[in-house]
């Protein structure tokens, strides 16, 4: 079990002290970090990272790898040396893998070992325990591995990967793009063509890196729009050199922080800007915000720029749904960007929210909410009425719940930031999750006093 569950909560009350001026550097992309670790394990010779996520999650990637044959060292200077062990060489691991609060880690990993013949079993915390894990194994179970899973298809749950795997065509019923990278990892140790179909795109780092890595990996349309991923399995990886962009879904608190705290003038550098993961910046100038790309550039074939962020007067907008998957993650903190901006704003077909590390619609409109906001909750999204810019009241001496979910924590955060006597989050510890610095950048920026001002 992670220490989230046992030791004891660390509340913190956030409220600005100044605006947010001069240039930080966020870490970097969660995705790209959990991937560098899985395909470098995965091949043969010696991946290098630099600029690697060292949050809970990817460590707990890292550990789960090691267990299972890999060496992955961290040296001095912050680079990671990954030594391979080949595609189909994963060893049974000797002890449960303990995934700590990553569904990312477990629906990935779940899918390595689907094609080796080794047995593995996954844990997790408390919150993770609850996140349903049955769309990973049903197409996984197609491929030929086998589940003992809790109720409800959840954590604590047994793999007993294929020592035949079947390359399977699987289209997805939903958009996820932790449901298609299982399927295409455990496509990498199965002999023949792995098929995804992809109805509605999502984000394609697991494509991308594939092919970097060396995969037999191809994209196409096909006639109704969707996307065609076909992928020749056994092929042998090569090790890379991986500088990791900065994580978008980070850099979104401080680009909406410096949106809502008046007198903000920002620069937030290195941010990836991968189209399928970019999107609220779209959003967010959609509804006024003065956000400007310098210095943009290409890393490891990921778009990367520096974001030059202002204080900005928004408006409400209807937000399209099509956008929902490019976004998922950072709609906690749109909600809060809505809640300052002039109108309504309403989303749709955000039901995947619902089934995050918390059910983050009802959790953000309880958060919002106690903050002063107005805020209507409807099956699929909220709709928001806007304050026209007036700070909100703040909650009080009632701390809001975050149910262990970093997102809503730092969400939270900004929305203290934006209000008049600051916002109390229950638990700030959730945070090391994907952000282990957020609250040093905000003390640095000048934003915040110092720890539990």
């Amino acid at each position: 079990m992670s220490s989230h569950a046992t030791a004891t909560a660390r509340p913190r009350r956030f409220v600005a002290t100044g605006p947010l001026i001069g240039r930080i550097r966020v870490p970097g992309d969660k995705s790209i970090s959990h991937r560098s670790i899985m395909l470098g394990a995965l091949a043969v010779g010696t991946t290098r990272v630099t600029g690697l996520l060292e949050g809970e999650d990817v460590l707990a990637t890292a550990a789960a790898m090691r267990a299972m044959g890999a060496t992955i060292e961290r040296h001095d200077s912050g680079e990671w040396a990954i030594e391979g062990v080949g595609v189909g060489g994963l060893l049974q691991p000797a002890g449960a893998l303990d995934m700590g609060n990553s569904g990312t880690s477990t629906r990935l990993l779940m899918g390595l070992v689907a094609s080796h013949p080794i047995t593995a079993c996954f844990t997790g915390d408390a919150s993770l325990s609850k996140r349903p894990m049955g769309r990973v194994i049903e197409p996984l179970s197609q491929v030929g591995a086998q589940f003992t899973a809790y109720p409800g298809g959840r954590l604590p749950l047994i793999v007993t990967g294929a020592a035949v795997p079947v390359p399977i065509s699987y289209r997805l019923p939903v958009a996820s793009a932790q449901v298609k990278s299982a399927v295409l990892l455990a496509g990498l140790n199965t002999p023949g063509t792995t098929t995804v179909i992809e109805p509605v795109p999502t984000r394609d780092h697991s494509e991308r890196m594939l092919r970097g890595f060396g995969a037999d990996l191809s994209v196409e349309i096909d006639t109704d729009g969707a996307r065609v991923i076909r992928l020749n399995g056994r092929a042998e990886l090569r090790p890379q050199v991986i500088e990791v962009p900065g994580d978008p879904s980070s850099a979104a608190f401080f680009v909406v922080a410096a949106l809502l705290v008046p007198g903000s003038d920002l620069v937030v550098e290195n941010v990836g800007l991968n189209p399928t993961r970019a999107a609220l910046f779209d959003v967010l100038r959609l509804m006024g915000g003065q956000i400007v790309e310098l210095n943009r550039r290409e890393v490891g074939g990921e778009p990367v720029a520096d974001l030059h962020v202002r204080h900005s007067a928004l408006t409400g907008i209807e937000v399209d749904p099509a956008v929902v998957p490019s976004m998922v993650d950072e709609f906690p903190v749109l909600f809060v960007a809505a809640a300052l901006a002039s109108g309504r704003t309403v989303t749709r077909g955000l039901e995947e929210l619902r089934v995050k590390e918390s059910d983050r619609i009802s959790a953000m409109r309880a958060a919002l909410e106690l903050a002063g906001a107005r805020v209507t909750e409807t099956e699929d999204g909220l709709i928001i009425d806007g304050t026209c810019g007036d700070l909100l009241r703040g909650a009080n001496n009632a701390p809001v719940t975050t149910h262990l979910d970093h997102r809503i924590a730092m969400s939270m955060a900004v929305a203290g930031l934006a209000s008049r006597g600051g916002v109390e989050v229950d638990d700030t510890r959730p945070i090391a999750t994907s952000f282990p610095v957020f609250e040093t950048l905000l003390e640095q920026l000048g934003a915040i006093a110092g720890p539990n001002a």
